[in-house]
């Protein structure tokens, strides 16, 4: 369906006793998620001190040599946690390695834990900066704080979808969420058409909330192939799901695609949050999604199968090119 705008949707109702006012909040979800796939989120709850020191420790760690920054090398992660240099991926496979620099973390596993022996891909232990005070336990706040929001939104994602606001609780006891700090310099006056500072994609999981900087740069694709910029709005974060959710929804909910173009001119910093849910939980067209006139369009499939497989196809695609 067609959208000209993101919408801007205050989520303080989702934290209400009252289900009415739920409700009223998992509505405006639901006709977001319908027609753009994008939307930004007001009084959310995260405070914007965390918000504000997150920033700067993804810029602390940013400016440390590059020396210093491979040391934390995703090379010497077996679940591609720590550092990225840039053009380290291609998040479309058709253009330019993407302008952008990363650093990846998840829930940190340590090798006695039962996921962790059993061997599950992106299940581990982080790697950590050294000689970086206060730096893990700011980042390892913020994630914590990540959480309870994405929780927050999937009760209003069920609702949205009249499903139990509890619906998705079973299938994140045991998660497998992500945060990614990025840092994009000044795009190219002389770059090639096909450069990026990250490519086209769509997100691949159950959402992403992402925390952007003033800078802009982010770009969203409407059905008619124009782009509208999905511009920096303080107190907010943006949303958008991952085709995750669309799978789920038989394609009721949109996983639309979108890009970076860092124009400013200045440094560029990101801090997207990706929400996935268990490795083994089985991922099949809800009941609410589908009906004679509506089969499933897709096999069910694991969350942990479904993510391991885009991230290969991207690192891959990378690896192919100079």
């Amino acid at each position: 369906m067609a959208f000209s705008s993101i919408p801007i949707i205050d989520i303080g109702g989702l934290r209400s006793k009252d289900l009415g006012d739920r409700k009223a909040v998992a509505e405006q979800i639901r006709q977001a998620s319908r027609n753009a796939g994008f939307f930004y989120i007001a009084n959310h709850g995260v405070s914007e001190s965390l918000i504000a020191q997150t920033f700067a420790e993804a810029k602390r760690f940013f400016d440390l040599p590059l020396a210093v920054k491979a040391e934390v090398s995703s090379v010497h992660s077996s679940i591609s946690r720590g550092y990225d240099p840039l053009k380290a991926q291609s998040l479309d496979i058709d253009a330019q390695p993407d302008l952008k620099e990363s650093f990846y973390m998840g829930i940190d596993r340590s090798p006695d834990d039962p996921l962790v022996r059993a061997g599950l891909p992106n299940h581990g232990a982080n790697l950590w900066p050294s000689n970086s005070p206060g730096w893990r336990s700011h980042l390892e706040e913020y994630f914590a704080a990540a959480i309870d929001l994405a929780r927050q939104l999937a009760c209003g994602l069920a609702l949205s979808l009249d499903l139990d606001e509890h619906y998705f609780d079973p299938l994140m006891d045991n998660p497998m969420p992500i945060l990614r700090l990025l840092h994009y310099p000044p795009h190219p006056a002389q770059a090639q058409s096909d450069e990026y500072g990250c490519g086209t994609h769509t997100d691949w999981g159950f959402l992403t909330i992402l925390l952007q900087d003033r800078a802009g740069g982010l770009e969203v694709c409407t059905p008619e192939g124009e782009w509208i910029p999905a511009k920096p709005i303080p107190g907010t974060f943006v949303i958008n799901l991952g085709d995750m959710m669309a799978r789920w929804t038989n394609d009721f909910y949109q996983s639309t695609p979108h890009r970076v173009i860092n124009r400013s001119g200045q440094e560029r910093y990101s801090i997207p949050f990706f929400w996935d849910i268990n490795y083994h939980a089985v991922v099949e067209c809800l009941p609410t999604c589908q009906s004679a006139h509506n089969p499933p369009k897709y096999a069910p499939i694991t969350a942990g199968e479904h993510i391991v497989e885009m991230y290969r196809q991207t690192t891959v695609a990378t690896a192919g090119k100079t």
